[in-house]
Parts: C-alpha cells; sequence; structure tokens
C-alpha cells in the first residue's frame, strides 16, 4: 500500500473509532477492542513506514493520519508521547507552508489538540472565517465541529480544582 493510501486508511479508521457509537448504537467491548487494535496496528505501520512524501500536502495527510491514530487509541506500549513529539516537530515546518485549507485546518486541530497552543487555534479561526458560511461543504462543517469540539474540550486534561490532572483509561 502507498503512503498516502495508508494515511487515507488510517483517518478513516481512526474516525470511526472517534465516532462509535455517537449516532446511539450499543458500543460492544469486543468491537471497541478490535476496532483501537486496528487503528493502533495501522498507526504503527505508518508511523514505521519510509517517510518520504512527495509534496507538503501529502506529509499533512500523514502527519494528521497519525496524530488522530494516536489520539483515538488507548493502547501505548511507552512509545506513544515521543512518536506524538516527533509528528508535532514535523508539524511546524509543514503548517509554515500549508496553504490556508481544509487540510491545514484539520492538522491545526489535530496539533491544537495536543498542545493547546493558542497561536494554533488563532490561525484555524481566521481559515474558518475566510469561508462563506452559506455554502460550507459537508467536509469543512465537519472540520469545524472537531475544532469546536477539541477547543471547548481540552483533553486529555481534565480540571480538578486548581490541580491538572492527565486522564487515564
Amino acid at each position: 500500500m502507498s503512503l498516502p493510501v495508508e494515511a487515507i486508511t488510517l483517518q478513516r479508521a481512526a474516525h470511526e473509532l472517534m465516532y462509535l457509537g455517537i449516532d446511539g448504537t450499543p458500543i460492544y467491548s469486543d468491537d471497541l477492542s478490535r476496532r483501537n487494535s486496528e487503528v493502533y496496528r495501522l498507526t504503527t505501520a505508518l508511523y514505521n513506514a519510509p517517510f518520504q512524501a512527495s509534496n507538503a500536502a501529502e506529509s499533512a495527510e500523514v502527519c494528521l493520519a497519525l496524530l488522530m491514530g494516536y489520539s483515538v487509541s488507548f493502547i501505548d506500549h511507552g512509545e506513544k508521547r515521543q512518536h506524538v513529539q516527533e509528528i508535532l516537530d514535523r508539524c511546524w515546518d509543514l503548517l509554515d507552508v500549508l496553504p490556508p485549507s481544509l487540510l491545514k485546518l484539520r492538522l491545526l486541530t489535530a496539533c491544537y489538540g495536543e498542545v493547546y497552543d493558542e497561536p494554533l487555534a488563532t490561525e484555524a479561526r481566521a481559515i474558518i472565517s475566510s469561508w462563506d458560511s452559506a455554502s460550507l461543504t459537508p467536509e469543512q462543517q465537519e472540520a469545524i465541529a472537531e475544532f469546536q469540539n477539541v477547543v471547548d474540550n481540552p483533553y486529555p486534561w481534565e480540571e480538578v480544582g486548581d490541580s491538572v490532572f492527565p486522564c487515564q483509561l
């Protein structure tokens, strides 16, 4: 499988896992476990694949897929934080060269969801405000909703009193 195809496959699997049960259908533990394992497997395979994208957009798709995969999978064999940091390091260069677009908004959202750095959110808001709200595509609407969800729900951190504790599954 090619790198772009692997990235899109991982993005779809991560998206399905992220929204599992949101339509009110029951979530069965065996299905959750299977999907989680598959996302982790795809994430690991993509992370370990030779990273030679042909352009910034392709690199961004790969980074987005990896961030999504690591974000939704609760499997961690001790390497997750280091891998996420390495991906974020790649993203900083990409975000400087990507034009304002749906892809850039999605990558900004994924990066913001990891570091909660306000300039990322500001840039995402600028992209959203540049779009004609009357003619948004379903993909743009979903990306805006995902961005707003990350801004409104800053997990994996939960505030308890004056302290902040990472969530543990």
